[in-house]
């Protein structure tokens, strides 16, 4: 079982924000699905919950069972002072601006579900998971709790348009920007397409962990299809081995199509091989050998081989995890 609670909070009587709906109304919509439609998490959205109570006691049922991921974001204000960071709520006041961070934690921390995401896009919101107490360079996390925060604990998080910056990222690495060749798309691999695309002089995200293997947050459809990517131990039994290429290979070298051919002609099972190894260059699996394309690899009778890349993905499939 796999639940998301999504909170998006505009309506603050004396700071409103414009985007915090819109990106969670996103978020929600994106995360319901996987790529080809089929369900994936079940999700709760609500917009302008207006008390501290009220978004405390979401959490918790949120945070409560033992679901298989259990997913908490949140989009709107927050604030740090000398005790900790807030997620703020519409009504706060001095001392009481919101849910505490270190409450939030302490409830995903105490959560039985197997994985606990919490992703926040607001100020402050890096101070999750790190104890003032020790002035932010201890995390107190237990196994299976993954946190990713829009910025650091003393940065602003910023809206562009009307929408969170780092929301925008978010939806784009959901869409498959941040996708292995799989198809997957984890925490980590969010972080790290977030990461690079915010420069040093931008907000920057925080990633933090506690766990033995990273779990899918969505599927969408793999670069290659997989019935194909397994073809890759085929086409190399030994890792360091190379593909021999001839003409043979290039469904254009053909007496039909006029231009300068030569022998050995294109052959129908050589180009459905070439196609395939094709497929596996433009993703960084098979690089060419003495040529700068694989079209003149083929026609100069040279070779391909595999890259870093492709020797992981090979092992992966001799190891039947893929």
């Amino acid at each position: 079982m796999r639940k998301a609670l999504v909170v998006g909070i505009n309506n603050y009587p004396s700071y409103p924000l414009r985007g915090c709906v819109n990106d969670a109304s996103a978020f929600a919509s994106i995360i319901e699905t996987n790529g080809d439609g089929s369900p994936n998490f079940d999700v709760k959205l609500f917009t302008d919950v207006m008390t501290k109570s009220d978004l405390k006691g979401l959490i918790i049922d949120l945070f409560s069972g033992d679901s298989d991921i259990s997913l908490f974001y949140f989009s709107g204000h927050g604030f740090i002072n000398d005790i900790g960071g807030y997620i703020v709520t519409p009504d706060a006041k001095t001392n009481d601006e919101g849910v505490s961070m270190d409450e939030l934690l302490s409830i995903a921390n105490e959560s039985k579900s197997k994985n606990k995401i919490i992703i926040l896009d607001c100020c402050h919101s890096g101070a999750l998971g790190s104890a003032k107490i020790t002035n932010g360079r201890l995390c107190n996390i237990s196994e299976g709790v993954s946190i990713l925060t829009s910025s650091k604990s003393d940065e602003a998080s910023l809206e562009i348009n009307g929408h969170g910056l780092f929301t925008n990222l978010l939806l784009e690495s959901l869409q498959g920007g941040s996708a292995d060749l799989r198809g997957h798309i984890t925490p980590g691999s969010i972080y790290s397409y977030i990461d690079q695309a915010l420069g040093p002089w931008d907000q920057r995200p925080v990633f933090k962990t506690n766990i033995t293997r990273f779990t899918s947050l969505r599927v969408v459809p793999p670069s290659v299809p997989l019935e194909t990517l397994r073809k890759l131990i085929d086409y190399f039994p030994i890792p360091k081995s190379e593909f021999a290429l001839d003409p043979s290979f290039e469904d254009t070298n053909t007496l039909n199509v006029e231009h300068k051919v030569v022998e050995p002609y294109a052959k129908k099972e050589n180009t459905a091989i070439f196609k395939n190894l094709q497929k596996f260059q433009s993703v960084g699996l098979v690089v060419p050998v003495d040529a700068g394309y694989m079209y003149f690899a083929a026609m100069n009778s040279k070779s391909c081989k595999l890259t870093a890349l492709g020797y992981h993905y090979w092992k992966l499939i001799k190891d039947r995890r893929i």
